[in-house]
């Protein structure tokens, strides 16, 4: 891999995790326009480095809280705090890690096909759309219920089918719940860090199971352009988020749904 293709797969990955655009739909076209090789699994592990601990700096304080009230809520059997937070955010993993496990090989094989990933890029695209029109926007990611855990968990794992992004249809799911947008955001990008971790462990494991040669010159400059645009990424979506709302990331969907259908016909 050159610097380019190490550069502009890197800013992907960082910017595609958490923006509501489908990382799977741009990492499909990118190379097919370009004419780029497959980059690895070593490159793929590096990268989701790199946006892990982006989303933990960014969140630290917070997961501080969390952490501190978590442990103190199995010791009281009570809610403590953030406790209540912290727990939806394990048990808003576990569809994603159930269904990982159980279709895992099922999606891989037969749902990467770009006329999938065209059309999941659109419809949830218009999904989120809608709910941003019509969601109330009235509660903080503090209120959210086990019923609105189970929800936005079970719409997370309906990200696995390549095109939906993770990022934006849990955010769907969280406006349809009455969250504000910054509320819905914030949720998505703590709901992304165990997930995250999950994803960069398989594939870690896979890469270690392997014989393949690694380049890490490409390895460590990856995961650190990964992790910076990352890092900008959410603190510049969050800070203009409530400004622009979703529509420009609806029509960007759309946009690219398009292209990637003239792609597949």
């Amino acid at each position: 891999m050159d610097f380019i293709q190490i550069f502009v797969l890197a800013i992907l990955q960082g910017l595609t995790e958490f923006l509501p655009i489908s990382s799977s739909a741009h990492l499909i076209l990118v190379p097919v326009i370009l004419g780029w090789q497959d980059q690895g699994l070593a490159f793929d592990v590096a990268v989701h480095v790199g946006t892990l601990v982006a989303v933990v700096a960014y969140f630290r304080r917070e997961l501080q809280v969390m952490s501190r009230d978590w442990a103190a809520s199995i010791v009281r059997r009570q809610t403590v705090g953030d406790s209540r937070l912290a727990w939806a955010v394990l048990f808003g993993t576990i569809p994603v890690g159930l269904v990982g496990l159980l279709f895992g090989g099922l999606i891989e094989e037969h749902l990467r096909s770009t006329l999938v990933i065209a059309a999941t890029t659109i419809l949830f695209g218009l999904l989120l759309g809608w709910s941003d029109k019509t969601g109330k926007r009235q509660r903080s990611e503090h209120s959210v219920t086990w019923k609105d855990v189970l929800i936005i968990g079970c719409a997370q794992a309906i990200a696995l089918i390549p095109g939906t992004s993770r990022s934006g249809i849990t955010m769907t799911a969280a406006l349809m719940l009455g969250l504000t947008r910054d509320a819905a955001a914030r949720l998505s990008f703590l709901l992304s860090i165990p997930v995250i971790l999950l994803a960069g462990s398989l594939k870690t494991l896979e890469l270690i199971m392997s014989e393949g040669l690694v380049d890490w010159q490409a390895i460590l400059l990856g995961a650190a352009i990964s992790g910076v645009s990352a890092y900008l990424c959410i603190h510049l979506f969050l800070k203009l988020l409530e400004r622009i709302g979703m529509m420009p990331f609806v029509v960007y969907r759309l946009v690219l749904g398009a292209i990637l259908l003239l792609i597949a016909f």
